[in-house]
């Protein structure tokens, strides 16, 4: 099963800070929702194990991320490789950084492919949990960044 997201997403902070927060494997394992163990690697891949419930479908899924930024500053890549339960997820995402004003705008797209049994419990379910997942994720890297302001 492939599937692939879009979005924006406005933080309020510059874009040097948080062009430096999201490519800090430690900063951005502790934004990931559901992490019950990480732990970095270098200075561009973390290893995280998450608790994902999914229809029928409740685990620990361990996945490596790697962040491959852009030397110009304005882009970055992650891709996003593991899975548990017989289960295989493979994503990639890119972040194109701009600034408005004091705020950071983040355009973004990404495309998982999913294989095993995660991939039978069906489209629509993925999607809810995937958008879940993903709002949580970019509420927490705001509220990290907003208390260290």
């Amino acid at each position: 099963m492939n599937l692939e997201w879009s979005g924006q997403e406005r933080i309020p902070a510059g874009r040097d800070v948080v062009w430096a927060f999201v490519n800090d494997p430690a900063k951005l394992a502790t934004c990931l929702p559901e992490v019950q163990q990480s732990s970095v690697l270098d200075a561009h891949t973390l290893e995280a194990t998450v608790g994902v419930a999914l229809g029928p479908v409740r685990g620990k899924f361990k996945f490596k991320i790697v962040l491959e930024p852009r030397a110009d500053g304005n882009h970055l890549d992650m891709k996003i490789n593991g899975g548990g339960l017989g289960s295989v997820v493979d994503l990639v995402a890119g972040a194109d950084l701009s600034t408005d004003g004091a705020t950071t705008v983040l355009d973004w797209k990404s495309t998982a492919s999913m294989r095993g049994p995660i991939a039978t419990v069906g489209g629509r379910v993925i999607d809810a949990q995937a958008h879940r997942v993903i709002s949580q994720t970019f509420e927490n890297v705001k509220n990290r960044l907003s208390a260290s302001a």
